[in-house]
C-alpha cells in the first residue's frame, strides 16, 4: 500500500490569505509504484469571472520507491520508464522536474514521447504519457535521484520550481551507412572489434560512436562476422566518430567573463587560460535554437543555441561523422604524405603520416570523392554526403571536448590535463600524443600512439580512445573557410602561392583555376566575422588566433607540432591555400 497525498488550496475573496487542507488516502498500484504529484482547487471571484477546479496527476514507475526516488551507482546507467497520468475530468498541464547531484546525467528517449519542457504539456482528460529516460553517473560516488511534476490548468502558465532542474536533451541516435562498421576498442586484446547494438556508444561516459570501413576483399567477411569479431587496423581503411547534433550555452561565474562554468569537472574558477564546462544538450533533427548561446551561472540557464556545423546548405542534419584521425592518402610514403596528387584516395588510420602539401581545392575534391559513384570504401552516394571540413563543422567535436560529454567530463584528468594533449610529432604521424598539453618542450615526436591509455588517449577529445585525434598540433589543418573581400573570393597570395581555386590574389588581380563547389561546402567570411565563426571561445586554453585577409584567406585550425602553447582544439589561423605543411579532416554528413 502506498500513500496519496493530496494537497488543496482555497483563496478567498480579498486574497489575504490560504488555508491548506492536507487529505491522505491510501491506494494500491499493480504493476509499478505510484504517487500524486499535486492537486490544488483555486476559487477567484469575479464580477463574471469564477474558475474553479482540482488538478490530479500521478506517476506511476517500477523503478522508482515511495519517495518518488532511485539509487544509481557511480559510474552506473539505468534506462527507466515513467508514466505521467492526468487524474481529472478535465484537460490539465503538467510539467516534469528531477532533484539529484551535479555530475548525473538525464536524458529523454525520444522513440518513446516527445520531451516535455519548462512550460509544460497538456495532457488530456484521463490522458496518459509514457517517458522514456536515461540516468548515468558520472560522478565518484553513489547517487539519489528524485522526480516529480507540477499541475495546473491547461490554459493558464505552468511554472517551472526554481529548485529542480529540468531534463534538458534526448539519447542520441546514431545511424550508420551503408558498409560501415561498428566497432569499440577490447581492451583485453588491444584491438577494434565489431560491435553489437548494445554497447556500441555511450556519449555519457565520454564513449563516442566509433565505425570503420574495410577493404573490398575483406568487406563481406567482416559483414557477415559476430560481434566481437577482432578487425585488424590492415583491413581498416577508413575510421569514423560521430557528432549527434546538439545546442550548447556558455556560462560565466562572475556574471562578466563568458570561460564556461566550474561544475563538478574543474577544480577551479574558469578562467581563460583554464576554461569550464560548456552546456550542452542533444536535440532532435527537427530542433534548431538560436539564443544567445550565454547565460550567469548563478543565474537561471538559458540562452540555448544549435551550431551552425549541423545545417548543410538549406538542410539541417541529424549529425556529422568526422574522421578519426588526420587524413592519410592511399600512398603515405610519398613526399608530403600524398602531396598535391589528384589519383590517391583518402585513408584514416593512425601510425602514417598525415597527407600535406594538398592545395586547398585538391583537398575539396578528396572530400567529395569518398562517396562519389563506386568508391572504394562502399559508400552509398545517394544517402550521405562527404567532403573536407568547414570551419563551422570544426566547431562541433570542439565545443563538444569541453562539455560533460568530452574530455573536461573525463574523470581520469584534472587541472590543466583537461586541455587535449598536443601531438609533438615532427614527423607528422597521425594520432601521437606528447602526453601533456601544448607547451614549450621541443623534444618532437611520436612520444605515445593513440591507443596507450591516459598519455596517448588524451590527445584524443574524449580523453578516451573513442575521441577525435589530431585536433592539436602535428600539422595546421584547413578548414573550408575563406575570406572575402568586397563580395569577392578569395584564391591566395599570388599566382605560385594559392588555393587552385579561380579568385582575388593579394595585389588585387585574378587567378584563374579551378571553380568553387557549391557555397555549401564552405564558409565564407569577411573582414566584419572578427573571429571566423566561433567567437565565444577565442584564445581558450591561450591558444593562437589570427585574422585572415586576401595574401592568407584560408583559415586553419589545430597549429603545428612546433607551435607549442599556441596550437590547441581552439586554435585559429590563416593560410594562402597552397600545399605547405597543412592537412585536414574529412566529414560525411548524415541526413
Amino acid at each position: 500500500m502506498l500513500g496519496r497525498i493530496k494537497y488543496q488550496w482555497k483563496r478567498l475573496k480579498n486574497n489575504n490569505y490560504i488555508i491548506l487542507i492536507g487529505i491522505i488516502s491510501l491506494f494500491l498500484v499493480v504493476g509499478g509504484f505510484s504517487y500524486a504529484l499535486f492537486t490544488g482547487s483555486t476559487e477567484r471571484k469575479g464580477a463574471l469571472n469564477i474558475v474553479t477546479g482540482e488538478i490530479v496527476g500521478t506517476i506511476t514507475s517500477e523503478s522508482l520507491d515511495n519517495n518518488h526516488s532511485m539509487i544509481i551507482k557511480s559510474g552506473e546507467s539505468k534506462e527507466i520508464v515513467i508514466t505521467l497520468k492526468n487524474e481529472n475530468g478535465r484537460d490539465a498541464k503538467f510539467n516534469f522536474w528531477y532533484e539529484v547531484a551535479e555530475g548525473v546525467n538525464v536524458s529523454y528517449d525520444s522513440t518513446k514521447d516527445e520531451p516535455m519542457g519548462e512550460e509544460g504539456e497538456v495532457i488530456r482528460n484521463k490522458g496518459v504519457k509514457t517517458y522514456g529516460l536515461k540516468i548515468a553517473n558520472n560522478t565518484d560516488k553513489d547517487e539519489v535521484i528524485t522526480f516529480g511534476s507540477n499541475g495546473g490548468f491547461y490554459d493558464k502558465e505552468l511554472n517551472f520550481p526554481s529548485d529542480k532542474k529540468i531534463i534538458e536533451g534526448i539519447i542520441p541516435i546514431v545511424n550508420t551507412e551503408a558498409n560501415m562498421i561498428k566497432v569499440v576498442w577490447n581492451e583485453s586484446s588491444s584491438s577494434w572489434v565489431k560491435a553489437d547494438n548494445h554497447n556500441w556508444y555511450d556519449y555519457d561516459f565520454g564513449k563516442w560512436a566509433n565505425a570503420v570501413t574495410v577493404t573490398t576483399a575483406s568487406r563481406s567477411k567482416y559483414q557477415s562476422a559476430i560481434s566481437g569479431t577482432a578487425i585488424p587496423m590492415n583491413d581498416i581503411e577508413t575510421m569514423w566518430v560521430y557528432i549527434p547534433r546538439y545546442s550548447y550555452t556558455i556560462g560565466s561565474e562572475d556574471g562578466d567573463a563568458y570561460y564556461g562554468k566550474k561544475g563538478v569537472y574543474l577544480n577551479s574558477v574558469p578562467t581563460l587560460s583554464l576554461p569550464g564546462e560548456i552546456d550542452v544538450k542533444f536535440i532532435k533533427k527537427s530542433e534548431k535554437e538560436l539564443g544567445s548561446a550565454q547565460y550567469k551561472v548563478a543565474e537561471k540557464r538559458g540562452g540555448w543555441r544549435t551550431p551552425d556545423g549541423f545545417t548543410f546548405g538549406t538542410e539541417e542534419i541529424l549529425g556529422i561523422w568526422i574522421g578519426k584521425f588526420e587524413t592519410s592518402s592511399s600512398n603515405p610514403t610519398a613526399t608530403l604524405g600524398g602531396g598535391n596528387a589528384t589519383n590517391l584516395d583518402a585513408m584514416i588510420k593512425p601510425n602514417v603520416p598525415s597527407w600535406r602539401g594538398i592545395k586547398v581545392a585538391t583537398i575539396a575534391s578528396v572530400g567529395r570523392n569518398v562517396t562519389k559513384s563506386g568508391n572504394r570504401y562502399g559508400f552509398d552516394s545517394s544517402r550521405i554526403n562527404s567532403h573536407a571540413m568547414k570551419n563551422s563543422e570544426w566547431a562541433l567535436p570542439a565545443y563538444l571536448s569541453q562539455s560533460k560529454y568530452g574530455k573536461i567530463g573525463n574523470r581520469n584528468f584534472s587541472g590543466a590535463n583537461k586541455e587535449i594533449y598536443q601531438n609533438k610529432s615532427n614527423k607528422n604521424i597521425a594520432g601521437c600524443s606528447y602526453g601533456a598539453p601544448s607547451n614549450g618542450a621541443t623534444d618532437y615526436g611520436c612520444h605515445y600512439t593513440y591507443d596507450i591509455n591516459i598519455s596517448g588517449t588524451g590527445a584524443s577529445t574524449t580523453g578516451s580512445i573513442y575521441g577525435i585525434y589530431d585536433m592539436s598540433g602535428e600539422s595546421w589543418e584547413y578548414v573550408m573557410g575563406d575570406y572575402t573581400e568586397n563580395g569577392l573570393r578569395c584564391s591566395g597570395k599570388d599566382k605560385y602561392s594559392n588555393s587552385g581555386y579561380t579568385g582575388l590574389l593579394q595585389d588585387g588581380s585574378t587567378y584563374t583555376g579551378q571553380s568553387f563547389l557549391e557555397d555549401k561546402y564552405y564558409n565564407f567570411v569577411t573582414k566584419n566575422d572578427i573571429f571566423m565563426t566561433i567567437d565565444e571561445v577565442v584564445n581558450w586554453y591561450d591558444d593562437y588566433l589570427e585574422i585572415c585577409q586576401n595574401h592568407h584567406p584560408w583559415i586553419v585550425r589545430s597549429g603545428g607540432y612546433a607551435n607549442n602553447q599556441d596550437a590547441g582544439i581552439f586554435s585559429s589561423g590563416c593560410y594562402s591555400g597552397n600545399g605547405g605543411d597543412a592537412a585536414f579532416h574529412l566529414v560525411i554528413s548524415v541526413s
